[in-house]
């Protein structure tokens, strides 16, 4: 790991204190005395976009952490789930010269020439949530997130012991991003064989709607939803009233992310199961952020704790939910 970098503050006040010593002879006391440098890390994060409740509570939880009062300066970024957002907030953040770049990468490839151009500028970075597939050399000094591919076979499991003879339509989030591929090898790995049909909900309300509404249609036979996330499940709920049919019953929806909403659908009985994909790691990621400027050795990644939730789930623990 390189050594820890000036900030651009830091040299800047180094500057300045020098021109006011040249100004002054460094004579005064008063004058030396007044020119204090800035210590706060600065830091570029590069958010994918607002799309689900499960990114705001992430988006909070950063920008919680990562305060001025905790000894960061922090640029952050909506890139609207639009790639070319993202690269260029990264560009940006290269321009500035910040002290490290964090971001969640909307989609697993396509960052092999940004990633260069931030390790050919010395930039550590930290990827949070999602993941990379690249040819760079060592893009990146580490990851915090939960493991998608683990979720997706905890799923799958409640489907192999609750529901062995279902057949299944799975709800994907954003095709090539990490969580949509890796939910999908874990789930597929255990229950693949009772997947009917799949198609795209992009992580969203509305689309995860649309396509249930298309599944309910080409795949008749469907009497379980897997779906990559919340807000697409409860999107799938409003397809499956639609239709005609009762969720949770006619066709049982087990989803992925454990926001307020999503358990509250598991205690309307909408749901039949959700697995926890924890967003609330803000501090965690400041502690990274500080060792990585720091220079120190960090782990190579960091699994966030995730938990899992049934029909047992209470009003109270929902009431009781951060996010």
């Amino acid at each position: 790991m390189r050594a820890p970098r000036p900030t651009r503050r830091s040299l800047i006040a180094a500057v300045s204190l020098a021109t006011l010593c040249g100004l002054t002879a460094c004579g005064g006391g008063d004058a030396a005395g007044t020119a204090t440098g800035d210590d706060a890390i600065s830091v570029g994060f590069s958010q994918l976009g607002a799309e689900s409740g499960w990114r705001t509570a992430n988006t909070e939880s950063v920008k919680a952490s990562l305060t001025e009062a905790a000894g960061f300066d922090l640029n952050f970024v909506d890139a609207q789930q639009k790639q070319e957002n993202q690269i260029k907030a990264l560009r940006d953040f290269v321009a500035q010269d910040v002290d490290v770049i964090a971001f969640s990468p909307v989609i697993e490839t396509g960052w092999d020439e940004v990633l260069q151009e931030i390790k050919d500028a010395g930039i550590p970075v930290v990827l949070v949530d999602r993941t990379v597939d690249t040819t760079v050399e060592d893009p990146y000094v580490t990851w915090i997130g939960a493991d998608f591919e683990q979720e997706g076979r905890t799923a799958g499991e409640w489907v192999a012991e609750n529901a062995p003879d279902a057949k299944v339509f799975e709800l994907q989030g954003t095709l090539g991003s990490g969580a949509q591929v890796d939910r999908e090898k874990g789930f597929d790995a255990v229950v693949g064989d009772q997947v009917v049909g799949k198609a795209s909900g992009n992580f969203t309300r509305a689309e995860g709607k649309t396509a249930v509404e298309a599944a309910l249609q080409t795949y008749p036979e469907t009497d379980l939803i897997f779906t990559h996330n919340d807000d697409m499940g409860l999107g799938a709920v409003e397809a499956i009233e639609a239709a005609g049919k009762t969720p949770g019953e006619d066709v049982r929806i087990v989803s992925v992310d454990g926001v307020r909403d999503g358990l509250q659908a598991l205690v309307d009985k909408k749901f039949n199961y959700v697995v926890e994909c924890n967003p609330v790691f803000g501090d965690q990621l400041a502690d990274l952020v500080k060792k990585v400027a720091a220079g120190e050795d960090v782990p190579k990644e960091t699994i966030v704790e995730d938990e899992a939730f049934d029909q047992t789930t209470t009003q109270a623990d929902v009431d009781a939910r951060a996010y």
